[in-house]
Order: C-alpha cells, then sequence, then structure tokens
C-alpha cells in the first residue's frame, strides 16, 4: 500500500511545448506511487494461481505449525487489519461529507484483497509442504521496493500534519512488511509425514531456503568440505527419486509407448480412410505412410512431456534475465540525461546507480538459474534415453538385430545422446537472440534514428549465406554418422574375430579398410568444421561492420548528428548485447543441426520392430502334477516378417515332471524351437503357454563382466548351501579353486578370463541357480569334454541330478520335484509336420554341429515364490 500525496494530474502533466527529461518522467512520485500500487497486487494475482495449482499437484505433506508460520499469520493478519482500516477511514469521511479522491478508496481495497490472498497462500503452502517460498519471497520484496521509494518521497516533502493517518500508515505498513520479508527468508521445519520415504543422507537444497536456493548456497557446505579434504561416497548426498534412472526412465518409457500407440492408431486409421475411398492406390499410399509419417513425432512428444516442466521454467529465468539485460541501457541512458541536468536532485542519481548495480546483480542470477535448471534437465534426459536405448536392445526382433549392429548402439548411446542433451542449452537461443536484434535496433533507432536501417542492411546481407552454410552441414553431418557407424560396426568385428584376424594375417588389409573409412569420417567432419567457422566468423564481422556503418552513416549524413556522450556509451552497450546475439545465434544453430541428425537416429532406432509380447501366454504359477508346462498348438513361426515361415504347424505339449530330448541333423529347426518358446521368433499362427518361470541356457554362454558367484546368483539373494551345491554339480568348483580369488574371481569382459567350457558350465550353473519351473537347455554340454559332460549330465540332467531331486541324491537340494520322464526324440503326439525338421527349414541360420535339446518341466513346493526371470 503506497504512501498518498499530490495527485498524479495537472497543468503541469499536459504541458508539452518543452519536453520533461526521461528520469524526471521515471523516477516521479505519481510513476512511483502507481507502480508502487498495482505492481505487487499484479505479481501476486498472476502467478498465485499458477502456484497452487503446482503444489497441489506436488504434495510433500502437511508442515507442522511452527513459530516461524505463525508469526507469519500475524504480520498477515496485522496487514489485513490495517488496509481494512484504510479502507473503513476514507469510508467514513466520505459518509461525514469530506471529499475524498477515488483512488484513496481503490488502492486499500485492492490491497485489502490482496493480503487476504497472501494469508491464504501461507496457509496453503504449509498444507502442501511447502518450505520456503519463493512467490511470496518476490512479493514482500516488491511490496517493500516500491512503496518505500515513494515514502520517502513524501517524507522528504513534509506536511505531516495536514493528514497524519496517512503518514502514518505507509511507515507502518513498510515495517509489517519488512518484517515478512525477513521471515520469508528463512526455511521452516520438513513436513510431518513425508510423501516419499526419508534417506539416510539427503541432499541440503530441499529444506534450504530461497535465497539459499538463488544463491545456491546450500551447495557451500560441500564445497567448503571438498577444500578442506578429499572428497569421498560418503561425503556426496543421497540421489532423491526425482533423478534415478529407475524412475526417469520408466517415466519417458511410458510416455514413449503412449505416444508411439497413438501415432500408429493414427497412420491405421488415415490408411483405412484412404483405402475406401482409393482402392487403386492403397498399396501405393501403404508403403508411403510411415515414410510421410516420420519417426521423431512421438519421441518429440514423449521428452516434451517429461522435460517442459524444467525447460519452461529455465526459459522463463532467462527471459528475466533478458528484461534485466535491456534495462541496463535504458538506466544507463537515464544516468546520463541525470548528468547532464544541473538541476536535478542529488538522489536520483544514487538511485539510478543502485538500480543499475541490482540489474546487473539480477541478471546474472536468472542466468545462473537457467543455466542450473537446464543442467539438471539435461541429465536427466540423457539417463533416461540411454535407458530406453537399452531397454530397446532386450526387445528387439532378430530382424531389427540384424540392422542394428554393437556399434551403432555404441554410437548410439556416447555420441547421439550426448549431442541430443546438449542442445537443450541452445535451443532458446534459435529464438531469443532474434528478439535481441530486434529490441537492438530499436534502440538504435531511439539513439541514431533513421542512420540505424543501414545495420538491417548488413545483416540481410548476411542471411543467405548462413542459411546455405546450414544446410551443407547438415548433409555432412548425416554422412559424418554413416561412416561412424560403419568404423564402428567394423572395428566390433574385428576385435570379436581378433585371432581369426592373426591367424590369417590379415592385420593391415582390416586396418587399411578402418582408416579409409576413418578417412571419409574426418573429411566429412572436417568440411563442417570449416562451413561452421565460416559462419562464425560472418556474424563476428558483421558486429564490427554494423558499428562501422552506423556511426559513418550518422555523423557524414548531416552535421547536426553530433555525437554527445549519451548516444555513444548507449550505442556501444547496445552493440555489446547485438554482439552476444550473434555470437549465440551461429553456436545454437550447429548445435541443432548436430542434434537434429542424432535424434533421427535415436527415433529411427527406436521405432524398430521388437518381439510380440503377446506371443508367448506365460504364467508366473507353476502348474500342478499332470499338467502340461509347455504346450504349442498349430504353432507357424517366422524370423522376420519378410522372410518365410522356419516352423510349420507345430504341435508340442510337455507335462509336468517330463524330460524332453530334441534332435535332428543341422539346420533341423531345434534352436528355432527354443526361441519360439521364448517368444524371439514372429508367431503367424497357432498358440503357445508354458507355466511357471523360465530358466534358459544358450548354445553360445553368455557371461558377464562380473565376478563368478555375481554372474551364478544374477541378482538373486545369495544362499551359500545352494551355490556350493550347485557349483560341485556343474562341475566348477576344480576351475574355482585354482582362481586367484575363488568365487569373487572377475570373469572380465565377455567371459576372457574362462575358457568355452568353463563359460558353457557357468551358463548352465546359473540357470540351476534360479531353481526354475521350465528348463530350456540348447546344447549345454557340446563345449565340454567327455568326462566333464557325463559328470554335469549325471549330476544336473540325469536321473539323479539337481534337476531332478531324487532320493538317490546325496547332496542338499531345496526342492523336491516329481520324477521325470526322460524321452530322445519327438514322440507321435509331438512331431507335428515334418516339415519341420527339415535341413533346409531355416536357410538363413548359420550351420551348426548336433545340438541336443531338453525341454523339461517340473514342480516346486508350493510355499517357494515363484520367480520369472530367465537364467
Amino acid at each position: 500500500m503506497a504512501g498518498h500525496g499530490e495527485p498524479c494530474a495537472g497543468p503541469g502533466v499536459w504541458n508539452q511545448t518543452e519536453p520533461e527529461p526521461a528520469a524526471a518522467r521515471l523516477l516521479s512520485l505519481c510513476f512511483l506511487k502507481t507502480a508502487g500500487v498495482w505492481v505487487p497486487p499484479m505479481y501476486l494475482w498472476v502467478l498465485g494461481p499458477i502456484h497452487l495449482l503446482y503444489i497441489h499437484r506436488h504434495d510433500k505433506g502437511y508442515v507442522q505449525m511452527s513459530r516461524l508460520f505463525k508469526a507469519k499469520m500475524v504480520l498477515g493478519f496485522a496487514l489485513v487489519i490495517l488496509c481494512t482500516s484504510s479502507v473503513s477511514v476514507t469510508l467514513w469521511r466520505i459518509q461525514q461529507g469530506t471529499p475524498q479522491a477515488l483512488e484513496f478508496l481503490i488502492h486499500p481495497t485492492v490491497w485489502l484483497t490482496t493480503m487476504s490472498f497472501a494469508v491464504f497462500l501461507i496457509h496453503a503452502e504449509r498444507k502442501k509442504g511447502v518450505q520456503a517460498s519463493g512467490l511470496l519471497f518476490g512479493y514482500w520484496l516488491l511490496c517493500f521496493l516500491f512503496p518505500a521509494t515513494s515514502a520517502t518521497q513524501q517524507a522528504s516533502q513534509g506536511d505531516f500534519q495536514s493528514d497524519p493517518f496517512r503518514h502514518l500508515s505507509p511507515y507502518l505498513y513498510l515495517s509489517l512488511v519488512m518484517a515478512q520479508f525477513a521471515l520469508s527468508c528463512l526455511a521452516d521445519q520438513p513436513p510431518l509425514f513425508p510423501k516419499r520415504p526419508p534417506q539416510a543422507n539427503p541432499c541440503p537444497k530441499a529444506g534450504a531456503s530461497f535465497p539459499s536456493k538463488a544463491m545456491f548456497w546450500w551447495v557451500s557446505g560441500l564445497v567448503w568440505k571438498g577444500y578442506r579434504r578429499p572428497l569421498g561416497p560418503k561425503d556426496l548426498w543421497s540421489l532423491g527419486s526425482e533423478n534415478s534412472s529407475e524412475e526417469l526412465v520408466s517415466q519417458l518409457e511410458k510416455e514413449w509407448t503412449r505416444n508411439r500407440s497413438a501415432t500408429q492408431r493414427h497412420t491405421k486409421a488415415t490408411a483405412f480412410k484412404r483405402k475406401g475411398s482409393r482402392d487403386k492406390e492403397a498399396p501405393e499410399m501403404e508403403t508411403l505412410l510411415p515414410q510421410q509419417q516420420g519417426e521423431r513425432g512421438p519421441l518429440l512428444r514423449a521428452i516434451w512431456q517429461v522435460g517442459r516442466s524444467t525447460f519452461l521454467l529455465g526459459t522463463l529465468s532467462l527471459i528475466v534475465s533478458d528484461v534485466f539485460r535491456f534495462t541496463v541501457p535504458k538506466l544507463l541512458s537515464l544516468f546520463l540525461e541525470f548528468i547532464g541536468d544541473p538541476n536535478s536532485p542529488a538522489w536520483k542519481g544514487y538511485l539510478l546507480a543502485v538500480l543499475m548495480f541490482l540489474s546487473a546483480c539480477l541478471q546474472t542470477l536468472f542466468e545462473q538459474q537457467h543455466m542450473y535448471r537446464l543442467k539438471v534437465l539435461q541429465m536427466r534426459l540423457r539417463t533416461a534415453i540411454t535407458g530406453l536405448v537399452y531397454r530397446k536392445v532386450l526387445v528387439l526382433s532378430s530382424s531389427s538385430r540384424k540392422s542394428s549392429a554393437v556399434g551403432d548402439v555404441v554410437n548410439l548411446v556416447s555420441v547421439d545422446v550426448q549431442r541430443l542433451t546438449e542442445s537443450i542449452t541452445y535451443l532458446n537461443g534459435l529464438w531469443l537472440p532474434l528478439i535481441w536484434i530486434v529490441v537492438c535496433f530499436v534502440y538504435l533507432w531511439q539513439l541514431l534514428g533513421p542512420s540505424a536501417l543501414t545495420a538491417i542492411a548488413v545483416f540481410m546481407s548476411l542471411l543467405p549465406l548462413n542459411f546455405f552454410i546450414t544446410k551443407r552441414r547438415n548433409h555432412h553431418q548425416e554422412e559424418q554418422m554413416r561412416q561412424k557407424d560403419c568404423r564402428a560396426r567394423l572395428t566390433s568385428c574385428i576385435l570379436r574375430n581378433v585371432r581369426t584376424v592373426k591367424c590369417h594375417g590379415w592385420e593391415g588389409a582390416f586396418l587399411d579398410r578402418v582408416l579409409r573409412i576413418r578417412a571419409q569420417e574426418l573429411g566429412a567432419l572436417k568440411t563442417s568444421s570449416l562451413l561452421f567457422s565460416v559462419s562464425l566468423v560472418s556474424f563476428q564481422v558483421s558486429t564490427f561492420l554494423v558499428a562501422l556503418v552506423v556511426f559513418a552513416v550518422h555523423t557524414l549524413v548531416a552535421e547536426e548528428n553530433a555525437m554527445d556522450a549519451e548516444k555513444a556509451f548507449v550505442t556501444l552497450t547496445v552493440l555489446n548485447i547485438l554482439n552476444k546475439a550473434q555470437a549465440f545465434l551461429p553456436f545454437s544453430i550447429h548445435s541443432v543441426v548436430q542434434a537434429r541428425v542424432s535424434f533421427d537416429r535415436l527415433a529411427a532406432f527406436l521405432s524398430l520392430e521388437e518381439i510380440d509380447p503377446g506371443a508367448v501366454d506365460s504364467s508366473p504359477s507353476r502348474c500342478a502334477a499332470g499338467e502340461d508346462c509347455i504346450r504349442i498348438q498349430d504353432g507357424t513361426f517366422t524370423w522376420s516378417q519378410e522372410s518365410a515361415p522356419c516352423l510349420h504347424r507345430i504341435n508340442l505339449t510337455v507335462p509336468q515332471g517330463c524330460l524332453l530330448a530334441v534332435v535332428g541333423p543341422v539346420g533341423a529347426g531345434k534352436s528355432s524351437l527354443l526361441s519360439a518358446l521364448l517368444g524371439e521368433l514372429s508367431k503367424v499362427e497357432g498358440s503357445v503357454s508354458i507355466q511357471g518361470p523360465v530358466a534358459y541356457v544358450p548354445q553360445e554362454a553368455w557371461v558377464q563382466n562380473m565376478s563368478v558367484v555375481d554372474n551364478v546368483c544374477f541378482g538373486q539373494e545369495l544362499d551359500a548351501l545352494w551355490l556350493e551345491t550347485v557349483l560341485e554339480a556343474c562341475a566348477l568348483w576344480p576351475d574355482v579353486d585354482g582362481f586367484p580369488a575363488g568365487v569373487h574371481t572377475r570373469t572380465g569382459e565377455q567371459g576372457m578370463k574362462l575358457s568355452g567350457g568353463q563359460k558353457q558350465r557357468l551358463s548352465l550353473a546359473r540357470a540351476v541357480y534360479r531353481k526354475a519351473a521350465v528348463y530350456l537347455l540348447d546344447d549345454p554340454l557340446a563345449a565340454l569334454d567327455a568326462h566333464v559332460g557325463q559328470h554335469v549330465f549325471n549330476q544336473v540332467i540325469g536321473p539323479d541330478g539337481l534337476l531332478q531331486g531324487t532320493k538317490q541324491n546325496p547332496r542338499p537340494v531345496p526342492r523336491t520335484p516329481e520324477a521325470l520322464l526322460q524321452v530322445g526324440g519327438l514322440r507321435a503326439d509331438q512331431r507335428g509336420s515334418s516339415q519341420s525338421l527339415r535341413r533346409t527349414a531355416l536357410p538363413q541360420r548359420p550351420r551348426q554341429g548336433f545340438p541336443w535339446m531338453i525341454l523339461r518341466g517340473h514342480d516346486g513346493p508350493k510355499e517357494r515364490t515363484a520367480r520369472n526371470m530367465a537364467g
């Protein structure tokens, strides 16, 4: 509530014969009083409802009534009473017949409603668990700054005895607001019952005050601790759930799946409508629709829905920073006017100097908040997109895996994701520098008049060059990424087959191929960098050209256009801002061009065909005795939608407790049958059902770069007795005893420290340790010696093995499944079509030996928890 003085109207206001200086207009008592009355209420009523909606959606649990909250409420009600008294005094004087200006009634009424709303916000924030309010901090600051300036001017004029109430109420109001502002700089206690469980070493940002968050004081403790001694893992704060990879990847995957499904439904509906109207053009339309649809739309919408709130807050901080950036030249112009006017009071000079200092500080403050929020968003998006790529790798179909090698995935994670996340910082650089340039031209027009038009001509002459450079750089960026993929794919292939390369002496030939691809990649990178350098030089030179042309034209066109101090200093300040805009724009274009190429590659990879989750009807519950654990009815399967089916009309039933061995020649379809049971093949027709958790041992053993015990347990809890039994049955104890660290010895990348037989037995031990209901073994003894294979068969697979659990087994087995029925080959009712076992059933599959596969189902005790995780 501002102080009241002389009315904002009079003969001098409308006297335009002599123009009044801008400093006098902007720093007049009338202007400051009007701003002090209307700016704080508008601020609160615009941002208050948005803040209420935000805290309602992000409820953290209520905060218990504390002394800080009670003090805020007492001061708030005191302000409400003060505003009510101002309204009452004005109404009482009107009733007494004393004429009152209309503003004496409107202004206190507006402040009464605004103060009531502020008190309601204090209570609402406590109910939603807000410990420090940035909204109310800004409101109390505005309520103090504007009225304090006008009240100071009014006090300097005197005339206290004419209206003591209206002179005392502003000072009482300022005292209460100053107390509220001091309390808003403190943080309340944490919520009594938080929505999320408390952490052991939480980040202090959650309980920091608003000034601490704005100035990043909450991180000073960690910085000081790191200055005194090296930081350790215990010194770092716990990661919040909003920054955990589990939550971030799940959110992005959920939005990506939803948007992709919606896009596919829309595409199918459009294709159906066009097919009904144009039957002749339907084949062509079905072919062109996926190309017209584009693959970047669903991913772009998913990323936007996940990170839009953080990005918009960062953008708002940058806009506010730019407002203060352009306030500095205007304040400098006012200050130079003040210096040229000897009749101006001294307090205006002090006020302008303080405002210029505060504007520069606030510009830096909001700019750093912008950078902080976008850096946090970058890390979150990088984590989420990387996790989404890794999850996509696990569900790719066989045809998709052929088109995306390991090197492609490595480039996506290491290069494309990095470029995409780095472009977040430069997205606002595509449109904000254009606004900067327009505002700078307006400033130059006000200072120099028509001479500023020459700057537009300089910029317009450089635009076609930069558009051409951007288009060519986009082409070279795509070429560079293609060559990078080829090089990574070839290097990965060489490393996987390095023994064969060395045995045949092919090092030189493959080195030449890698260097040739590398040379093409470097050529594209060199051309793109040269084009970027030309674009950067053109923008840097344009700043110098603008200053040279503008000053030359302004001084040469007319003799009265003399360069005074105001024009020179303010023009140089504006050109400095223009220089930053010109330097920021090419970097933004460069980053966005790279990000677009990477974004298209990521969208294309994430849109690859996946395995059908409904191909196999799997149930986590174990089947009862006498029921079929595995059932295939009239199943026809194919490796890809484009290829012919590899398994035709398969009918297979495996009852509980049955041991089934499938034997056949090379290429008969034995591994394809297991892949069909795992859901990796595309099901053309028929049905597949499996009861209970499944453990799978592949033909080529898969070992992680972990210790032996971690590879066997594979995320399960360690059962030392059962682990010892499994290692002994799989003939791994003699090997483990020879390892340097025993069961804690690391196996190396892809099990490079182990032999082929050791890796195969380790893979089998992982499946046995799983205690699954159904075991799918693809040639588990192929890489083993004869005596070792006999031991593993007797101890694991045979009638006395762990998977049988008969009484003759002397080792402690925690499960006692039913007896097994061993079958050599396929029974008549299990064979299905004879075409499924032909040698030519899978011409695209590599030739293999004569593996024999075991499909086995059994049931364990009902009190054990079913685990649905592949071994």
